[in-house]
């Protein structure tokens, strides 16, 4: 039986399941279905990406899910050092003239450098109030509070009992004057990326990755992350202290170890993405023959689209931060918002219209088999006219069984409800004392007196009331000491514990013994 019931379970579980995903969800996005949807909505992107001696801008455009990048541009500056934030406003204000996006807001892509990024654990029951939960644990996650940091985050896993999650942090006072320096300029941040993101999601884009390491590098410097489900779950950045190739190769592959075996203990073969900004062929191969794993070497020809204007060396990482904002499955993290989640707003008008035609289409189902409806039922009023007498019989059996149900359950009712005799005087043995014994029990239907004789009378009233079965345990008369049995007469009144009494039927249903 129980596997039966197991069974038929299994079976209504996996017809919800399958009915849920074939008719539920379709109907939902059906319904809910926006002009504004990513997957159709035309939407416009501007990036500039700060980096060591130049600034880089792409402005890219989205239509029915085609994204295509319109324009780059790139702003040199002095060799090794970050642009100051008046330089890249000055910068960006050319650009954004070039492309006549006047009216537009801006993404800023920061470097790594700038940013820490580090992976958490949090069990799931603060799932509900995570944005809260990371703001306040951010200070010993990161060497920054939430009140000088740009900070984002998003769920990398979750289990039965933890998240882990991935959180992006920022100083604020890198980013601010920057920000402020374009506001001057009438152009309005809308979003801060890291670089490494947007190179990541250019990856992804290009060659549908999800499990890869990214390394970019020249010949002085190089950083990277390591790319698990399409997410960034460990980065670094460093210099190379050597001019020598096989050293940078022997930095590389130490760097890039912990990762792979990081990404090898959750059953991941990771690829390895190499992004050079400079002609380092000599050094990308050798560190091919190093290392042991699929090496690939992004570069310009690898994009998919052709920017128009003026053509210039692909900054990757602006083509990568526009990709970030125009395609749905970039899922990338904005620092400015601080972990801040808006719930989705679905529109009301068009769900409206087909509630109502469903409404209507059900009504005219009731409405149109009425006649059908009314003559069955016709049909069964002759032929329970025809069938009366054994209607009768039925109803006359249905009275008796109800009946011998109701003696049943009153039965079952005085079991539960009375205790039995025998378990009271059993729990009497065990409750008195070695030195007490009893001349009379009289069990009644909620009440138990009981004399006897006991060495002190007194001592038994606690006894009583500490068992489960008894309650309100007093003397029904005064004791008295007995001097030829050495010993005090009691006589002791108590209720049973749990007893209900039904009205009516007390004479009937008591039970009295005596025990002498």
């Amino acid at each position: 039986m129980n596997a039966a019931i197991k069974k038929f379970a299994s079976f209504t579980s996996t017809a919800v399941t399958k009915l849920n995903d074939t008719l539920w969800k379709p109907l939902w996005r059906f319904l809910t279905f926006s002009p504004t949807d990513d997957a159709i909505s035309p939407e416009k992107a501007l990036l500039a990406s700060i980096e060591k001696g130049r600034v880089s801008v792409a402005y890219g455009s989205r239509f029915l899910s085609r994204i295509k990048i319109k324009g780059l541009r790139e702003y040199s500056f002095e060799e090794g050092r970050y642009p100051q934030p008046e330089s890249l406003a000055s910068s960006l204000s050319l650009a954004i003239n070039d492309f006549r996006a006047s009216k537009l807001e801006v993404s800023l892509s920061i470097p790594k450098a700038w940013a820490v990024i580090k992976t958490a654990e949090f069990p799931l029951t603060v799932k509900e109030n995570l944005s809260d939960v990371v703001s306040y644990e951010l200070d010993r996650l990161t060497p920054f509070s939430p009140e000088d940091a740009f900070y984002d985050f998003k769920i990398l896993m979750e289990t039965s009992e933890k998240l882990n999650i991935l959180v992006m942090v920022a100083k604020a006072d890198l980013v601010k004057p920057y920000i402020n320096a374009l506001r001057e300029k009438d152009i309005i941040v809308k979003t801060v990326t890291v670089n490494l993101s947007d190179i990541g999601t250019l990856c992804r884009y290009i060659d549908n990755l999800a499990d890869f390491i990214l390394i970019e590098m020249n010949e002085n410097r190089y950083q990277g992350a390591l790319f698990l489900d399409g997410s960034i779950t460990d980065a670094f950045v460093g210099s190379f202290i050597s001019d020598d190739e096989k050293s940078k190769v022997d930095t590389l592959v130490t760097e890039i170890a912990p990762l792979i075996a990081n990404a090898k203990n959750q059953g991941k073969q990771p690829r390895i993405m190499v992004v050079p900004t400079e002609k380092i062929y000599s050094l990308i191969e050798q560190f091919k023959q190093k290392i042991n794993l699929s090496v690939r070497i992004l570069n310009e020809t690898d994009l998919k689209f052709t920017p128009s204007g003026p053509q210039v060396a692909a900054p990757f990482a602006a083509i990568g931060g526009v990709l970030e904002s125009l395609w749905p499955r970039a899922h990338g993290l904005n620092l400015l918002k601080k972990g801040y989640r808006s719930i989705p707003k679905y529109p009301k008008t068009l769900t409206l219209v087909f509630i109502l035609s469903i409404i209507v289409m059900w009504v005219f189902y009731l409405i149109a088999p009425f006649k059908v409806e009314e003559k069955r039922l016709n049909e069964i009023d002759r032929q329970i006219k025809i069938r009366k007498e054994d209607v009768r019989k039925v109803e006359t059996l249905k009275k008796e069984t109800e009946a011998l149900n109701d003696e049943i359950s009153t039965i079952n009712n005085f079991k539960e409800n009375s205790p039995m005799a025998l378990n009271i005087i059993r729990e009497l043995t065990t409750v008195l004392p070695k030195n007490a014994w009893l001349t009379r029990v009289r069990i009644a239907e909620s009440a138990v007196n009981i004399e006897g004789y006991a060495a002190s009378a007194t001592g038994l009233l606690p006894k009583l009331e500490a068992s489960n079965y008894f309650k309100t345990a007093e003397f029904a008369s005064p004791t008295f000491r007995d001097a030829r049995m050495n010993a005090d007469r009691f006589n002791i009144k108590m209720e049973i514990e749990g007893i209900k009494k039904v009205e009516g039927k007390k004479s009937e249903k008591g039970l009295t013994n005596e025990k002498k």
